[in-house]
């Protein structure tokens, strides 16, 4: 089974839990954003559906120089999950510092809003950004394509239920996993929360290199991006940090200057407000 293979088998227990959430806190929801949301979550489907589909023999090449012949037994999908679990945290944070990786990333954290339907808020442009980059060591290691790709599913299905406000703390749970009180400060522009906790399953990642932050109930959250870009309209999602990268870049002078640009932290067209 591929990606979205699985995440479509998914579909409708999550399309469940959007409208339970809609009914039952309707304040937590724009339709205008929503319905962005649903287009772009598409959009992304369909690109990455295209992207394994051309990416998958090159994958299949780079296996024929693993280092190990893993066969599947539950010690080593153990070892599968977390092996992809730390590569998505490294990921994900060089996703919030690296602006050639931002550019992609930033669409699912442009809405102000934070409910069910925010987890489909994701770019078309996540292949071209090079998000499959990260699972190659995967690969290399041992791990077949099907087996890493149908991994990255599980994870991302995994992630859609922290994307709630409707969920407080949850006890003992909080210390090893991801929830939606540690993804509630990731999506937060608050001092203090701002680039933090990165996880994909497990938090312990963050609290080893040092990326994890507690949300406080004197800070609620602020959700949305420095420089929130005011618009429904998918393509202008998808695309106005690419605009500004791509004009950043050629506006540089020199090579050094150029990479700079692709490489360093992202930086905003727009104003913070």
């Amino acid at each position: 089974m591929n990606v979205e293979t699985i995440l479509l088998a998914l579909s409708p227990v999550f399309t469940i839990f959007v409208i339970y959430e809609f009914i039952k806190h309707k304040h937590h929801y724009d339709i205008k954003d929503s319905l962005a949301n649903t287009v772009l979550a598409l959009l992304h489907q369909g690109a990455d559906a295209i992207a394994l589909i051309l990416l998958m023999p090159f994958f299949y090449w780079l296996y024929e120089y693993r280092l190990f012949d893993i066969e599947l037994s539950v010690g080593t999908i153990f070892i599968a999950f977390l092996v992809q679990d730390f590569l998505y945290y490294w990921f994900h944070k060089a996703s919030h510092h690296v602006h050639w990786l931002w550019a992609a990333h930033v669409v699912h954290h442009s809405s102000t809003h934070m409910n069910f339907s925010t987890a489909f808020r994701q770019s078309l442009m996540y292949p071209i950004a090079g998000m499959w980059v990260f699972w190659m060591p995967m690969i290399l290691l041992g791990f077949d394509p099907i087996t890493v790709f149908a991994t990255v599913a599980l994870n991302l299905a995994y992630q859609f239920f922290v994307h709630t406000q409707i969920v407080n703390k949850l006890g003992w749970f909080e210390k090893i996993f991801n929830t939606p009180s540690h993804h509630r400060v990731h999506h937060a522009i608050n001092k203090g929360y701002l680039d933090k906790n990165f996880a994909g399953v497990l938090i312990i990642w963050d609290k080893l290199f040092g990326t994890y932050a507690e949300e406080e109930a004197s800070k609620p959250c602020k959700f949305g991006i420095i420089g929130q870009i005011d618009s429904y309209n998918p393509l202008t999602i998808t695309f106005h940090q690419w605009a500004h990268l791509m004009k950043s870049t050629f506006s540089a002078k020199g090579f050094r200057a150029k990479a700079k640009v692709l490489f360093s932290y992202p930086t905003s067209s727009l104003k913070p407000r």
